[in-house]
């Protein structure tokens, strides 16, 4: 019990208004997670149109938000980890965090792989990241993510937008914001998480590593 006191935040009023419970915890997010590993084994096929393009902006964001979360939460609780999935005051912020590091994951994802583009191919379509970060968002609601967290992503969308350079971002730390967001979002006590700050940043920056590799090796635009 002690180590579950630990762990566990005391989760503030306005989470509750999610009404989020460990159900809502999908098979496909343990899918994601538990086979990770084997996803190196399927041949990759190139990327080469906007509709693929926004699928590997999805998928690759979900992917890295909930290893991440997982990774962590498993690292620190230990074999216990499991038996907190029937606790629902930790499964709500457990959730809230993996849609609120999804949601910063999309926008690092959708920014990087434009500014590549423009740089790379010389691809001038930039708006396009707009259009595609809005639908993957607007597609989520059928996964029950929160709308006031997508309404919020959006406008933190727009901002970066305002001051974004193109030429640059996409070789300029691209993937700090959602590194910092697992670090603030894990449900993980603020003594330890200061502890494990370094490697909990280093940990989002290697598997966003193997996604720019993998986006490199596959974009034929």
């Amino acid at each position: 019990m002690l180590v579950f006191e630990v762990y566990l935040l005391k989760i503030p009023n306005f989470m509750l208004k999610y009404k989020l419970t460990w159900k809502d915890l999908s098979w496909s997010d343990f899918k994601v997670y538990v086979f990770s590993l084997f996803k190196a084994f399927i041949p990759k096929k190139k990327i080469r149109n906007l509709d693929e393009l926004e699928n590997f902006i999805q998928s690759k964001s979900a992917w890295v938000s909930q290893v991440t979360l997982y990774g962590y939460l498993k690292t620190r609780m230990g074999t216990r980890y499991v038996l907190h999935f029937d606790n629902n005051e930790f499964m709500k912020s457990v959730n809230l965090a993996k849609w609120n590091i999804y949601a910063v994951a999309l926008q690092d994802l959708t920014l990087f792989t434009f500014s590549y583009l423009k740089t790379t191919f010389n691809y001038q379509e930039i708006r396009g990241a707009k259009d595609i970060f809005f639908k993957i968002l607007d597609d989520e609601t059928t996964n029950k993510m929160p709308i006031e967290i997508i309404a919020e992503a959006k406008k933190n969308f727009n901002e970066r937008l305002q001051y974004i350079n193109w030429d640059t971002f996409h070789s300029d730390l691209p993937f700090n914001s959602s590194a910092l967001s697992l670090y603030k979002w894990a449900p993980i006590s603020e003594e330890l998480k200061l502890l494990d700050k370094k490697i909990v940043l280093n940990s989002v920056i290697l598997k966003w590593d193997t996604i720019k590799k993998e986006f490199k090796e596959r974009i034929e635009f």
